[in-house]
Formats: structure tokens, C-alpha cells, sequence
């Protein structure tokens, strides 16, 4: 039986498709203007790699900012919940979860089932999230991808105070003039949003073992800095693409609202 999960971001949409408990496929495509459109564009991405159609899909549920407004889904949860659930899917060992989205992040802690026990979120400062490292990045005309790869080969982090996105990309530009190495710049900007993040941290407080989500869990440069500032070791996610927690998560949902439903008929 085939069940999906669809997650639409301020930056990014991924799709997932589950055969029962196994992972058959998943999807991330950059969003467009109108969430339907892109959990649209996405869920065709994902079908196409296996071949099914939509009418296959026993049970789909969505996530994310777009939730609500996705015609093809029949329930949606909360982002924190399906990254809780996906993140335990990935390693039953986990905890506790940083996600860092494109336009806020968030501290979730989980039991010992993959259900939600307390959480905190960050989406009044976007210097703690992944549109804080795509603006950095674009002062430094490179990908975003390329800023974590930069990071790991600075050698001397320079500090960054502002608080600010649009500040920040000012203090770097003032930086670089000043002759500091791109690296070393990026390898401060990764501890700077590590330090934003570690301000959740000493709120809620973390259970071992602690893993980070979201598209930002890809920059190793920012995981080793969260490291640093927490003391913790962030645990791995396996073979399990962190940037698709969401949707696993909402796959996973999809299941078991599937199940629940029709035990009740």
C-alpha cells in the first residue's frame, strides 16, 4: 500500500513516497509563488521515478507553510510533528531535533516513539535560518550549497554580530574589503547561526541524542559549529536525506491516519 507525504517550504518542496514502512522515493524541487503548484510539481517529480500515478496513493498527507491549500492531500500536521516522526523513522535513537528551515528553525523534542513531547521556535530572526546562509551566499556570488564546503577551510572564524540578514550582507561585503578571506568569513558566519540556535537550546533542554533537519543540515560547516556551541555530537540520519524529514514525517502520518480511519469503519 502506498502512502505520500508532501512538504512545502519557504524555499524548498519534497515529496515522499512510502510502500507501507519502506522509503520508495523522494522528491525536492525550489518553490514556486503558489504552494499547490509546487507540491503539484513535486509530487509528479517523485511519482515519475516509480512509475505510479496518483490514484495509487492510498493516503496522502502535507506539511509545511502550504499545508492547508494542497488539493490532493486528505490531512495535514504541523511541520514539528512530521519532522519529529520522520527524524525517529530515520534513527530510533533520536531525541532531539534542530530543523532549520528557510525562514525559521526550530528545537523539537520527541519520546521514546517518535511522538511530540516539547518544542521551540525561532521565526522572528531570519539570521537563524536557511534565508540567512542563501543571502550570505549571494554576497559571495556562489550557491548556497557551495557556503558549507568554503566554511569547513576557513581557519580563523570571524566574528559576526549583526542580527540582521541584510546587515550581515553588509558587514561581509565591508569584510571582504578589508581583505578577510571568504572562508574564514563563511566559517563565522556558520558559528554565528549555530549561536542563534543554541539560544533554543538553553531553554529546552536537549535529550540525547540530538540530529539536525531541513535543507541547512546539509552544510556540515553549520552541524560542526551546532557541535561546538551545544557540546553535543549531532547524531547521523543514516542514508536518509535530511532535507525530506518533513515529508517522510507526513508519509508516515499518512499511514497511520490511514489506519486509524478505516479500523474505525
Amino acid at each position: 500500500m502506498i502512502f505520500a507525504g508532501v512538504d512545502v517550504g519557504s524555499l524548498s518542496a519534497e515529496a515522499v513516497l512510502m510502500e507501507n514502512d519502506k522509503l520508495l522515493a523522494s522528491y525536492i524541487i525550489t518553490v514556486k509563488p503558489n504552494p499547490v503548484t509546487s507540491a503539484t510539481l513535486v509530487m509528479e517529480e517523485v511519482l515519475k521515478l516509480t512509475g505510479l500515478k496518483q490514484s495509487d496513493i492510498a493516503y496522502c498527507v502535507s506539511t509545511g507553510y502550504g499545508r492547508e491549500r494542497i488539493p490532493f492531500s486528505q490531512h495535514d500536521v504541523s511541520e514539528i510533528s512530521c519532522h519529529g516522526k520522520g527524524a525517529f523513522w530515520a534513527n530510533n535513537n533520536v531525541r532531539t531535533i534542530i530543523d532549520v528551515g528557510g525562514q525559521d528553525s526550530k528545537l523539537i523534542r520527541i519520546d521514546e516513539n517518535g511522538d511530540l513531547d516539547d518544542f521551540m521556535m525561532n521565526d522572528k530572526c531570519a539570521a537563524g535560518t536557511g534565508r540567512f546562509l542563501e543571502g550570505i551566499a549571494k554576497t559571495f556570488g556562489i550557491h548556497v550549497s557551495e557556503l558549507g564546503p568554503l566554511a569547513l577551510n576557513g581557519k580563523n572564524s570571524v566574528p559576526i554580530s549583526s542580527i540582521c540578514t541584510v546587515y550581515t550582507q553588509f558587514d561581509v561585503m565591508g569584510l571582504l574589503a578589508d581583505g578577510r578571506s571568504r572562508e574564514d568569513i563563511a566559517l563565522g558566519v556558520a558559528d554565528s547561526l549555530a549561536i542563534r540556535l543554541n539560544r533554543m537550546v538553553t531553554q529546552i533542554k536537549i535529550k540525547d541524542e540530538l540530529c539536525c533537519t531541513g535543507g541547512v543540515a546539509k552544510n556540515a560547516a553549520v552541524v560542526k559549529s551546532i557541535e561546538k556551541v551545544t557540546g553535543k555530537k549531532v547524531t547521523s540520519l543514516g542514508d536518509t536525506d535530511p532535507q525530506i524529514i518533513g515529508a517522510l514525517g507526513a508519509a508516515i502520518y499518512a499511514k497511520e491516519r490511514y489506519l486509524k480511519e478505516n479500523a474505525a469503519k
